[in-house]
């Protein structure tokens, strides 16, 4: 089975284009959060989510089709891997934020915002992978509605 086939190649891939939708405005959301900057853009922060839910949703279906396409049928967990992703790519870029962009220093700092930024992607994993999950399942039973079996 190619690359393309194994879900191990395709969920980062997924959750790369994924956070690839959002990273700009994660940067003005963490900078609200920890360098006390006000964000009053909350209908564009509307429009990212939706572009969000739009791309995980299709990332989705291309990794379980992709699967399906190998003869991989155990699509439940490839397709929630896939949106859930995004989170790590997210702690990634906190790991970024937080070495380049903040002044912060000492363990109850550093402590305090791993511990948050874990829990948003975390958070953000959940929800993400929810939303995978709930598009591949919607696509598969699509698909495999009209089959007959004799």
């Amino acid at each position: 089975v190619p690359w393309y086939g194994r879900p191990g190649g395709l969920i980062p891939l997924a959750g790369l284009l994924s956070f690839g939708s959002i990273f700009i405005e994660l940067y003005y959301v963490l900078t609200s959060l920890w360098n006390y900057k006000f964000y009053h853009v909350y209908g564009f922060l509307l429009g990212v989510y939706g572009i969000l839910t739009i791309v995980v949703g299709m990332t989705s279906i291309i990794v379980v089709y992709f699967c399906l396409n190998a003869e991989n049928y155990l699509w439940q967990w490839t397709s929630f891997g896939s949106g859930a992703s995004t989170a790590g790519y997210v702690f990634l870029y906190a790991i970024y934020y937080f070495l380049f962009k903040t002044q912060m220093n000492g363990f109850l700092q550093t402590a305090f915002y791993f511990g948050y930024m874990g829990l948003i992607s975390i958070a953000l994993g959940i929800l993400c992978g929810t939303l995978g999950h709930t598009a591949a399942s919607q696509f598969v039973r699509a698909i495999f509605q009209n089959v007959k079996v004799d």
